[in-house]
């Protein structure tokens, strides 16, 4: 048999799998679809009838049509969460599952990965109350999708605002600031006004001065500036009340001065703020601000 014969047999073959192929996939799709609305019988059967959301086998089913499928099954999910938020369904699950077949399918589908992570984020009754899954879906997409930086700002406010971790959250808003697209100081500021938030000050002095450094506009310069020399005086003070304490411990009374602190051997030096103003103890040896001072200290406090 010839090379040529060869060529035109294995492109026949290749149709004749499309051909058998996509209708039952477009079948098992169907299957899956009237299971959903009809929302009836056993979590496990309905999990039995989602099989098809094996990637590699999806992959190989699709033939080429994978987009397309992803399309489908996209409009599945919406249609699912959209089904159960009216019945005030406490219950999504199938929710994820459907999103991981469709981003299988169409790994380039940033729809699903951003609108999906908060059907899924969202407590119940507004969602599914997942954000685990939630986080999963979206790191799915930045592997994807190294070019979209909105999938790290999706990725930053899930940490932030669902599971409460400062760290990745500033994390999440740092990695997608490296990315040319992306507003590189908005992003810089989150993860500064996160990490602060989030009692990670260090964290969140080397963001600040890593913005300082690197902008060209003034405003915001001068901006990163006064967080700096915030975050700088809020530093110190925590530092001067645990000596503080320290003398409390060593006398039995806490110091009613800077200079106690001096005499004692625990802190040496000036002591003065970024603004040049000397740090002063305040009542129960706590130390402040000269009140005087321009530099702001609870800048910790302010949401973002």
């Amino acid at each position: 048999m010839s090379t040529h014969t060869l060529k035109i047999t294995s492109q026949v073959r290749a149709v004749a799998l499309a051909l058998v192929a996509i209708p039952i996939l477009f079948v098992a799709i169907a299957a899956v679809q009237a299971r959903i609305d009809a929302l009836s019988g056993s979590v496990t059967q309905q999990k039995e009838e989602l099989l098809l959301r094996s990637g590699p086998m999806l992959e190989k089913l699709s033939l080429g049509y994978g987009p397309l499928l992803a399309d489908i099954y996209w409009t599945r999910a919406v249609q699912y969460f959209g089904n159960h938020m009216e019945r005030r369904s406490h219950s999504f699950e199938l929710l994820a599952p459907l999103l991981d077949i469709a981003t299988t399918l169409d790994p380039k589908l940033v729809i699903a990965y951003r609108f999906g992570a908060v059907f899924l984020a969202e407590r119940p009754p507004g969602g599914a109350g997942r954000p685990d899954f939630a986080v999963d879906l979206v790191k799915k997409g930045i592997a994807s999708n190294r070019d979209v930086w909105q999938l790290n700002y999706d990725l930053g406010l899930l940490y932030y605002m669902r599971l409460k971790d400062y760290r990745k959250a500033s994390e999440a808003f740092l990695d997608g600031s490296k990315n040319p697209a992306a507003p590189a100081e908005l992003m810089k500021i989150m993860a500064a006004r996160v990490a602060e938030n989030g009692e990670s000050l260090e964290t969140s002095r080397l963001v600040w001065a890593e913005l300082y450094n690197s902008t060209k506009d003034e405003s915001v310069r001068q901006r990163a500036l006064f967080h700096v020399q915030a975050l700088d005086a809020q530093m110190a003070l925590k530092k001067l009340n645990d000596n503080s304490e320290e003398y409390w411990k060593k006398f039995g009374r806490f110091p009613t001065s800077i200079q106690e602190l001096r005499d004692a051997g625990l802190v040496q030096g000036d002591l003065k703020d970024p603004a040049g103003y000397p740090y002063v103890m305040g009542p129960n040896g706590v130390p402040q601000l000269d009140p005087h001072s321009p530099v702001p200290v609870e800048l910790n406090q302010q949401k973002p």
